[in-house]
């Protein structure tokens, strides 16, 4: 899996865990004050609400990967380095 670098890794995670939420309840209350048709604001919120689980999913993949190729170079390292417990 080819690896994110990691300001583009930190902006994605921003995006999905703070901005969508803050985007997705700011929609809701301003459209809704604005009397939008009620099925209207949740068509835009469930989209947009779903693009974030999405991110958050794929950052998810992508902090395992990352997380069982440091797990395997740092054993890679304790074993020709001598120092397997």
């Amino acid at each position: 899996m080819p690896k994110i670098p990691d300001a583009i890794y930190n902006w994605l995670k921003w995006i999905s865990v703070i901005f969508i939420p803050a985007l997705v309840t700011f929609l809701s209350i301003v459209l809704g004050a604005l009397n939008v048709e009620p099925t209207t604001v949740n068509t835009i919120v469930t989209i947009i609400a779903a693009l974030g689980t999405f991110l958050g999913a794929l950052i998810g993949v992508s902090t395992i990967a990352y997380n069982k190729d440091k797990k395997a170079a740092d054993e890679q390292f304790k074993a020709n380095n001598g120092m397997n417990q």
